[in-house]
Order: structure tokens, then sequence, then C-alpha cells
């Protein structure tokens, strides 16, 4: 399912939850249903959530830096001969496509936050080893699984717990919603590997027309409970 529907329907629906259930709906719980609708695809370069944090601009803007970065490392640094392949080193990455660049991007960050993050926030110690492995993931991978659900779920309500359950309930429901659409598509996931157990309802292959047409249909859904969740507030 394209990025844009697990947008739409994660938050939606999550958010549609909140106010039947009676929760408050926050800043601080659309901001994390609207993160965790798309975190799933942390795994993949090219997702909605990587291409928009770490924009094509950036990524060209990288490339542009690293060539000069290579030679200055070369003509500067006196530590031969480790000046020289750390300079060919950086010449090489900066012809990496943009898929692989925001791969060492996303593992830079992910080392930037385990070896200095925890002196803002010890969680980033677990945020910084998490991007790292998701940057070594396939797609549909561990990040699609029961497993991600609890862990994206256990961080919140560690973090948030006491300030109410809305934020860890609606991060928590709309991580859970992203496998849940995945589940229609005849790829389909596999919620508890090791074991073989594989979901999938066969009723799309995203990026076709027939796709296009059930994800539309599940938009239009989210929409009218959205509409039924929220229009006693303006009646």
């Amino acid at each position: 399912m394209m990025g844009r529907s697990h947008l739409i329907i994660g938050t939606g629906v999550s958010l549609s939850v909140l106010q039947l259930l009676g929760m408050q709906v926050t800043a601080p719980a659309v901001t994390v249903a609207l993160i965790g609708s798309l975190l799933p695809d942390i795994d993949e370069p090219n997702s909605l959530l990587v291409s928009k944090a770490l924009p094509s601009s950036l990524i060209r803007l990288l490339q542009t830096i690293l060539l000069p970065a290579a030679v200055f490392v070369y003509f500067y640094v006196p530590a031969k001969p480790c000046n020289l392949l750390l300079a060919v080193f950086i010449g090489l990455v900066s012809f990496l496509p943009s898929r692989s660049l925001r791969k060492v991007l996303m593992f830079a960050i992910g080392l930037g936050l385990v070896f200095y993050g925890h002196a803002f926030a010890p969680w980033n110690l677990i945020a910084g080893s998490l991007l790292m492995l998701c940057t070594t993931l396939t797609h549909r991978g561990l990040t699609h699984t029961l497993y991600g659900t609890a862990v994206w779920t256990g961080l919140l309500y560690s973090t948030t717990q006491q300030q109410g359950p809305e934020i860890w309930v609606a991060g928590g429901s709309a991580y859970a919603l992203h496998l849940l659409a995945d589940s229609l598509t005849n790829r389909g996931i596999r919620p508890l590997p090791p074991l073989k157990l594989r979901i999938r309802a066969n009723l799309m292959s995203t990026g076709t027309k027939h796709g296009a047409v059930v994800e539309n249909v599940c938009v239009i859904l989210t929409l009218i409970l959205a509409w039924f969740a929220f229009s006693p507030l303006f009646l």
C-alpha cells in the first residue's frame, strides 16, 4: 500500500478510535499517530517517511560536500596511508545512489544518537540502535511484525504514560493499522518470524490500478469513520 494511503488510514482510524473511546485528541497524539502510520516503512529508504525526513535536496547537498571532503582528507589529514583510504571511501560514498545514501545517513544519525544523544535523553540510545538496525533490514521484515509494534508501543508507553494513555494508544494503533493494511496485499506480512505464518488477503498489489481502487475504498471508509467520530463536535 502506498505511503499516502497508510498516512490517511493509520492516522484517521487511530484518532477516530480515540474520539469514540472518549480520550483526548491532543497534538502529541496526532503527531505520534502520523509517525506511527508510516514508521513500519522505515526499512525502505525510498518510503514516504524516509524520503520526507531525508529529502532529495539533502542527498544532493551531501553528494556536493563529500567530494571536497575527500580531497581535504587526502591533502590535509597527516595520518598516511589512512588518509588515502578514508578519502577513497568518502569519494565512493558520494557516488552511491540516493537509496543507498539515505541508508548511510540513517546509520550515521543512529550512530550519533548512540554516542551523543544519550546525554540529552536516555532513550536516544535505544532509538539510535534501532535506527542503525533498520538500515540492515529487508522491506517488510522485522518492522512489519508484532515485535516491531510492541517495541514502538512500549517505547511510547514508557516515555509518555504520565501524560495520559492517548499518546501510546494513538501511536501503537496507527502502527498496527499499517501492518493490517499491508496484510491486504498479495505479499502480505509475516507477523511472528521465525514462524512461517503469513497474513495476506490477496486483495491488491501496490502500484496497480486495482490496488489503487482498493486503497481508495479504504481511504473513503476511513473518512466516513472520521466523520462519524468527529461530526458531533461541530453539530
